[in-house]
């Protein structure tokens, strides 16, 4: 009796052998997602390691690995990093994982989905070196262990945790940034042909151990996971590898974190927005006559305008694309359409108005209509602008640089027309600060939310060019419009402090103050005008800033 009890038990796990041995192989001819259901077919609702301890299970507690992860990827032989398909331009590089990871009915086996993005892949020839593939695997929970392969379904499918994605901030706003931002369609198309050659001749296979981070390292308030291992990619018909091992470390991203630096970055627009808005009253009080109005560009508070118009649509369009920050993007995108569409078309229409000849028979319906094609100019630029900013949104900071020369208009007007102070400098000083801070944001800091990367030389080209404007700007307030152009090149200028001839026995008076003026004083003292009227200088200079003309027979005036 003893004797049959050893042979059943022999033949017991004999059986037992020979069924494992075979699960692996008929599992693996079916696709990846449906092996957890074959194993769980085979032997019903039992752990996957057979004739465990129950106990070894038991003494677990699954972590969900749902979430995205950044880090670094780098060659395991540094002096043999290389690839069929993808000229390395470097040794290393940052790599970003997504991953959704959902339990199946095999108790410690999660089925995980996702993808990987190799930044920093291709030589210096192309734009983007970012290589995306879509990955596949399993999770087992007991042991830690991350095991998946490259997916050659289309990247164009959908993933089956596609909510996932369309909720996650980071990922939506890196998609956002590389549609309006940085990717073309030739670098798109070019990404997911590498992709696709990769996964048609390689069978890529990453094996990463997980940890979980101490709550001293974080903040305490959210599980963070730390992924390190090793990628692989030898080739499907035996000749050799398609490219060198990679290792891979990554740790998985704070989301609320992430969400709280948009936030801050809307919080900052918001700031902006508001001390912009305070900078045009400043310079409406200063430029509030004819005169004044008369000397601002309109070329330089339209092109401001366009700009502002453009930070209203992306932050709205940001805000719609990423619903969890919609009220976020959604102020900022608000503060930027009062200064648009409140502030400076208001004091665009003031310009114009001081702009327009005066005559005195003109009706309202050809006033009406001079307006209405005033709008329809700008918003017909505005609009066009949009189109080709989108045909030419692979040349980003170029485009930018001719965006940010909105002083030199002004810069022209002044040396044409020849005006003193049309600017208030506290204007042109703020208004030139606060204009960086969002590209200096977007570029310069490297913990930006759009996820770009950060170009310190391009930020400060950009900073000296709309500096070296502004200074421009301020030299002209102080010392003349035309105080950098040689005397020789300029036209003739009327000298309004030439000696007056006075016939006359009696006092002349000034017509603005009623005063007499005192022609014994020094001849900076009284201005003459061409038409040979005399002031007191303060009066005229005053009356100038309001009208360009004569007060006493209402002739125009040149430029002082």
């Amino acid at each position: 009796m003893v004797g049959m009890g050893r042979q059943r038990r022999f033949l017991r796990a004999l059986v037992a052998v020979v069924l494992l041995g075979l699960a692996r192989p008929l599992v693996a001819l079916r696709p990846l997602k449906e092996r957890a259901s074959a194993v769980a077919g085979a032997w019903g609702e039992e752990p996957l390691f057979l004739r465990r301890d129950e106990n070894e299970f038991n003494s677990y507690s699954p972590w969900n690995i749902t979430g995205t992860y950044r880090g670094h990827w780098s060659f395991l032989d540094v002096t043999n990093g290389s690839s069929r398909f993808l000229e390395f331009g470097k040794s290393s590089g940052i790599s970003v994982l997504e991953l959704v990871s959902t339990p199946t009915k095999i108790r410690g086996v999660h089925y995980v989905q996702g993808s990987i993005t190799f930044h920093d892949v291709f030589d210096n020839e192309h734009d983007h070196g970012v290589a995306q593939m879509r990955l596949e695997g399993v999770y087992i929970c007991p042991f830690r262990k991350l095991r998946m392969i490259a997916n050659s379904v289309s990247n164009d499918e959908p993933l089956q945790e596609e909510d996932y994605f369309l909720s996650n901030p980071y990922h939506l706003l890196g998609a956002f940034s590389s549609q309006v931002l940085q990717e073309s369609a030739r670098d798109k198309i070019r990404r997911k042909s590498l992709a696709y050659d990769m996964e048609k001749h390689c069978h890529i296979e990453i094996a990463a151990q997980v940890s979980r981070i101490s709550s001293s390292q974080n903040d305490g308030n959210h599980e963070l996971y730390h992924l390190e291992g090793l990628m692989e990619g030898p080739a499907l018909h035996g000749d050799g590898e398609c490219f060198s091992s990679i290792l891979l470390n990554a740790t998985s991203l704070n989301i609320e974190a992430y969400y709280n630096k948009a936030v801050n970055y809307t919080l900052m627009v918001t700031f902006i927005s508001f001390l912009q808005v305070l900078l045009l009253i400043r310079q409406m009080e200063h430029s509030n006559t004819q005169s004044g109005a008369a000397k601002v560009s309109i070329i330089m508070i339209g092109q401001q305008a366009i700009m502002d118009a453009y930070l209203c649509l992306l932050n709205l369009t940001a805000g719609i694309l990423v619903e969890s920050l919609f009220n976020a993007f959604a102020t900022a995108a608000f503060f930027k359409f009062v200064v648009f569409s409140i502030f400076e078309m208001r004091y665009l229409l003031a310009i114009w108005k001081a702009s327009r000849p005066m005559n005195n028979g003109e009706s309202w319906e050809i006033m009406r209509r001079e307006l209405s094609v005033l709008y329809s100019r700008f918003y017909g630029i505005l609009l066009g602008g949009i189109l080709v900013l989108y045909q030419l949104h692979n040349y980003l900071r170029p485009v930018l640089l001719v965006m940010y020369s909105f002083w030199i208009p002004q810069i022209i007007t002044n040396v044409i027309r020849d005006t003193r102070k049309p600017l208030h400098p506290y204007y042109i000083v703020g208004m030139t600060i606060t204009r960086l801070a969002i590209p200096f944001y977007i570029f310069g800091c490297p913990s930006n939310f759009l996820r770009i990367e950060v170009d310190n030389y391009w930020c400060i080209y950009l900073g000296l060019f709309l500096g070296l404007q502004a200074l421009v700007l301020l030299l002209q307030h102080y010392l003349g419009s035309r105080c950098f152009i040689p005397r020789q090149i300029l036209p003739e200028k009327y000298c309004y402090y030439r000696k007056f001839e006075n016939d006359s026995s009696q006092a002349t008076d000034c017509v603005i103050c009623m005063n007499t003026i005192d022609f014994m004083q020094h001849s900076n003292g009284y201005m003459v005008t061409p038409c040979d009227h005399c002031f007191h200088s303060g009066c005229l200079q005053r009356w100038m800033d309001i009208k360009m003309e004569c007060p006493t027979c209402r002739r125009s005036l040149p430029p002082a």
